[in-house]
């Protein structure tokens, strides 16, 4: 298994994102490499500093980066040779077989568009992430901020796509699907949610059990997948690393709150395209990097890019 990391991608790249290479080592099993994508100067340079054995990697050099400022089509068209799409070019052609970057998110998102493209029948790809609950386990919520209005017929695929993520990476066997309301009634919600609703109730590919609020979640009173647009997930989990946020200022002590460190998440993986990508958040040091590469690793283990064009 080759992991392909894009070292210059992030606020803190490449100092961070060698760091966090380097902590993943000891997590690898045999056969699992990881590859670095980016400034062959500055990872060689890196791994002297930090005492590491270069040969322990491998590398695929690059000589451009786009900055997390670019816009993202342009730059991506414009920097052939930018560690992302070196990194895309290297997962189109099967040389790695995931691809993690803490870089531009809308050019990793251009990125799996251009190359390795959308799985057909997919209407839109999602960013997914699992969300821990009070009780020990883990929910999937989708969409997180890659499409912030959706109609009805997307978020009922997001409900497949969330459902074969549960399956797959957390091994729930029949996860029920919960759809995010402002209330549990079926005639609650935006007209959007509401029709996407009576999508949800007739189709018997999904286990869908109604409308969750969200006063439960994170409580694991709720479903296994939870499903709502980008607009809405995307704040949910920005206040989560609030509330952590303030929780580490009054240094307060709670194993639950630990959890929503998004350092422990690593990343949000991006299902509905034909390839294993996980984009991690902009500002990831050294213990968020490692994690990602290790989400990257159980998502390519859950041969779930494959799964999920199965499925579709």
């Amino acid at each position: 298994m080759n992991i392909g990391l894009d070292v210059m991608g992030g606020d803190y790249a490449p100092g961070a994102i060698l760091e966090g290479a380097f902590d993943a080592l000891g997590s690898l099993l045999p056969g699992e490499r990881i590859v670095l994508i980016g400034d062959e100067k500055a990872i060689r340079e890196g791994a002297d500093r930090e005492g590491v054995d270069i040969s322990l990697f491998d590398l695929a050099p690059s000589t451009e980066v786009i900055e997390m400022g670019e816009h993202p089509a342009r730059a991506f068209s414009q920097k052939k040779d930018s560690s992302i799409a070196v990194g895309y070019q290297l997962l189109k052609k099967g040389l790695i077989d995931g691809f993690a970057s803490a870089g531009n998110t809308g050019a990793m998102l251009i990125g799996a568009s251009y190359t390795v493209n959308v799985i057909p029948g997919v209407f839109r790809p999602a960013l997914v992430i699992a969300i821990p609950t009070s009780t020990g386990g883990k929910s999937v919520l989708l969409d997180v901020g890659l499409n912030p209005d959706c109609k009805p017929d997307v978020l009922l695929q997001y409900a497949k796509l969330g459902s074969f993520y549960a399956r797959y990476v957390l091994e729930i066997d029949n996860p029920t699907v919960g759809l995010l309301n402002i209330g549990e009634e079926e005639t609650k919600g935006s007209v959007a949610v509401r029709g996407a609703y009576e999508l949800l109730k007739d189709n018997p590919a999904v286990n869908f059990i109604g409308n969750v609020e969200a006063n439960v979640l994170f409580t694991g009173n709720m479903s296994d997948v939870v499903v709502c647009d980008g607009f809405v997930g995307n704040i949910i989990i920005k206040q989560g690393e609030a509330f952590y946020s303030i929780y580490r200022e009054r240094k307060l002590k709670d194993e639950f709150f630990e959890k929503l460190n998004f350092e422990n998440f690593g990343g949000t993986p991006v299902v509905g395209i034909n390839a294993n990508v996980v984009i991690g958040h902009g500002i990831s040091r050294r213990r968020a990097v490692m994690n990602m590469i290790l989400q990257t690793r159980d998502v390519i283990n859950a041969d779930l890019a494959i799964k999920i064009a199965e499925e579709i």
